[in-house]
């Protein structure tokens, strides 16, 4: 996301912090202890060595300019930290670093870790979201407005049920997410082609134990040409996206002038243009339908990057690791924009009821025709009510007077009636019902997170 001034900005969430080098490093050798620590437990090495692995294997303990010498002379990614893990253990320790494994299970497995630890980022976010978008629901339950199709007017609505529709479809992202974690979270140790040939059966037991230290799900076939838990994380994080764009671009939509029923939060000294002074941008809006656009775009890299050539190809791993971690920053500043959108966003209901009076009861035809088609049959009732519709538009005239020269509307329904009906209070069928549901349904899965451990916290600055 581009910087913004000052009186703008949004919290950082942190999820650039973690695919840094360093931690990204940290996380390696993190997995390189969980797997002596585990191979010492069946006596595949001694346990001496785990023991001072794990006490040595912390970055701030290498030498960095060593690793980047490493880099530049082997082109390799891992080689160099072992060496240097090597290097700084004592005895014949170091000779036991990375038993057995291959590259790919330390940095694919360190990855998870990362993405892991973002994916809690990410639900304490969308819980701190949905209360915030619970309450919202609850305070707008009344508040009516145009519900539009095809960007015309079609019902009436309220505002709250616009936000009960955005709490369903954001609580069952959290359930997807929920339920991915152990396809997702997975340790793999299978060795140059992932086939575990250097450890044996006993290799099963080794990442059974190395997963279990890292809180992770040992995978069943330890195949290095498997993505599809990869690529399946990214497309969760596009659907999400997906929802993420499509409510910022509603607020976007009805901020603007000719519609008038929200805005965003405006910060004293924002600027929306250097040219034009009186402009009070939908920032934070564009900003999510900007980036929820990328986060969408790399669910197809995540696809094919599950095109693996036989039993490993590096070609993949590298889109892999660009579509995760592009995937999980750019997510992590969506979430972090709708909370600040919707904890600041300010609703005009005023606005809201005169723009659904603003086509003198057309938005209420429906209820007319069911009315009365009870007298006279829908189809008949539909023709009536759809000829005094189309004359208020194309002749100019009130809808009502046209109704009132209408033979079957005048037989069968008295002007008090016709009145009554022209009410649109009175047809806003279950949105009162669907936001008091929306309501409580967030703050259930808000509860529900903190009691998992993903309780909101606040972002870092």
């Amino acid at each position: 996301m581009h910087e913004e001034p000052t009186a703008y900005r949004v919290p950082d969430p942190g999820i650039r912090a973690l695919f840094t080098e360093d931690v990204r490093y940290q996380a390696w050798l993190d997995v390189e202890v969980a797997l002596a620590e585990a191979q010492a437990e069946l006596g595949i090495i001694p346990a001496p060595a785990a023991t001072e692995i794990g006490a040595k294997a912390k970055l701030s303990l290498l030498d960095r300019d060593a690793i980047r010498a490493g880099l530049a002379r082997t082109g390799h990614s891992l080689v160099p930290l072992i060496w240097e893990l090597d290097r700084v253990c004592e005895g014949d320790a170091g000779g036991f670093v990375h038993w057995g494994a291959t590259t790919q299970n330390i940095t694919q497995t360190g990855q998870l870790l990362l993405v892991r630890r973002a994916h809690a980022v990410f639900l304490r976010q969308l819980a701190a979201l949905l209360e915030i978008l619970g309450d919202l629901a609850e305070r707008t339950r009344d508040m009516l407005l145009p519900g539009r199709t095809h960007g015309q007017h079609a019902l009436p609505a309220t505002f709250g049920f616009k936000v009960a529709v955005w709490i369903d479809e954001v609580c069952r992202h959290v359930e997807r997410l929920r339920a991915s974690e152990s396809r997702v979270f997975v340790a793999m140790l299978g060795g140059g082609a992932g086939t575990m040939a250097s450890l044996g059966p006993i290799g099963m037991v080794v990442q059974d134990k190395m997963a279990e230290r890292l809180g992770l799900t040992p995978m069943r076939v330890p195949a290095r040409s498997i993505g599809d838990h990869q690529a399946e994380y990214v497309a969760l994080l596009g659907l999400l996206a997906a929802t993420s764009s499509k409510i910022a671009r509603e607020i976007y939509t009805l901020m603007k002038q000719e519609f008038g029923e929200v805005e965003e939060p405006v910060p004293p000294g924002t600027v929306g243009s250097s040219t034009m002074p009186q402009k009070r941008n939908p920032k934070l809006s564009q900003d999510v339908v900007a980036a929820a656009a990328q986060v969408r775009a790399l669910v197809p890299l995540a696809l094919e990057a599950m095109q693996t050539e036989h039993e490993a190809d590096r070609t993949t791993s590298m889109m892999f690791d660009r579509a995760i971690t592009e995937a999980c920053t750019l997510t992590g500043d969506i979430l972090q924009r709708l909370i600040a959108l919707f904890s600041g966003l300010q609703v005009f209901p005023d606005r809201m009821l005169a723009n659904v009076r603003l086509s003198g009861g057309l938005i209420m035809g429906e209820a007319l025709m069911l009315e009365l088609g009870k007298r006279i049959g829908r189809q008949r009732a539909h023709d009536a009510i759809y000829e005094a519709a189309q004359g208020a538009v194309t002749r100019g005239r009130p809808f009502e007077e046209l109704l009132a020269e209408d033979a079957h509307v005048r037989e069968h329904l008295s002007a008090a009636q016709v009145t009554d009906l022209l009410d649109p209070a009175r047809y806003a069928g279950l949105c009162q019902r669907f936001a008091d549901e929306g309501a409580a349904r967030a703050r259930e899965t808000a509860a529900a997170l903190a009691r998992a451990g993903f309780a909101n916290a606040e972002p870092r600055g």
